[in-house]
């Protein structure tokens, strides 16, 4: 980001690393009055600490440098906004399916895909299942597939570690629910990227996460580093994520982020929102750490490979 446009930013960069300004005095020892020193004295104190106290109010807002543009502000009901960027050469060390591997890459987000009534009974689910257990640090993760839930520093396989007790804690509803929402978001990936809905298959991880502002505790809860999704998980081919809470109302940092030079793109969370792209390095990201308040979502991702697909939770 050129500082010349962000005078803020510039203020930011020049008063917090250099301290206030002072004008130029000569070498020569001059005299001055005693109360006028202590003037001098006073203000310089004052300006002191008002310049420290705007630093670290600017820093605990969480500003990160060169973020330039918000895809989706908080406000905005988006019947899809799509954005096609050029693929990169990470599905190319992978094999490819014909009318499903991304040819066409890009990023969507739509806020008439999954209502916000089905974002507030979907987020029931993550909060009954994550009241079983939680992370010491800021992260935590319940996976319906796996069974993996986040406990302490670690993770229990739910259904082993709690057994019959999953029956009085999730309903079938609860389960039909997941499948409807993974099936509407499925459907549109499908249509955004010009590919039939049947060749894409669940993969794993898919998973719901709640974030805080808890200092993390292990690598698992650093949630805030730059990633590429097809790097870390080779079967990823189309990420989505639905959010459960709303920016600012719920919780304060915690925006998606994609990463680009001097140009970074925000979206920000609402209740109900699907954000959806392509798995490769066009779409590096990260995630703001959350200062405030907990952030809920769920992270749906899908493969072109039949064999790294995965089913459906199911209850029994």
């Amino acid at each position: 980001m050129d500082l010349a446009s962000n005078p803020l930013l510039f203020w930011q960069d020049s008063q917090c690393a250099f301290g206030p300004a002072y004008p130029e005095q000569s070498t020569k020892s001059i005299r001055v009055p005693r109360d006028v020193r202590k003037k001098w004295l006073r203000a310089a104190v004052l300006g002191s600490c008002t310049v420290l106290a705007a630093c670290l109010f600017w820093g605990s807002l969480g500003g990160d440098e060169g973020i330039t543009e918000v895809l989706a502000h908080r406000s905005e009901i988006l019947p899809g906004r799509f954005i096609e960027v050029p693929c990169s050469e990470d599905y190319d060390s992978h094999r490819r399916f014909e009318g499903c591997s991304p040819r066409k890459c890009g990023r969507g987000i739509s806020d008439a895909v999954i209502t916000r009534d089905e974002a507030r009974r979907i987020r029931s689910i993550a909060e009954k299942g994550l009241s079983l257990g939680g992370s010491d640090g800021g992260a935590s993760i319940l996976d319906l597939h796996s069974g993996a839930l986040s406990v302490g520093k670690h993770f229990v396989n739910l259904y082993r570690y709690f057994g019959d007790k999953i029956q009085t804690i999730f309903s079938e509803e609860d389960f039909q629910l997941y499948r409807d929402v993974r099936q509407k978001v499925q459907l549109a990936i499908a249509q955004a990227f010009g590919i039939s809905a049947s060749s894409l298959h669940l993969t794993k991880p898919t998973f719901f996460s709640r974030i805080n502002s808890t200092e993390a505790r292990t690598a698992h809860d650093e949630y805030w580093h730059a990633h590429v999704d097809k790097v870390t998980y080779g079967s990823f081919d189309y990420t989505s994520l639905l959010y459960l809470s709303d920016y600012l109302d719920d919780f304060g940092g915690g925006r998606f982020v994609f990463m680009e030079e001097g140009a970074n793109k925000t979206v920000e969370p609402r209740a109900g929102r699907v954000s959806f792209f392509t798995s490769g390095s066009e779409n590096l990201h990260r995630v703001e750490k959350v200062h405030w308040g907990t952030r809920y979502a769920i992270t749906i991702a899908f493969t072109c490979n039949p064999d790294h697909g995965i089913s459906d939770p199911t209850l029994t």
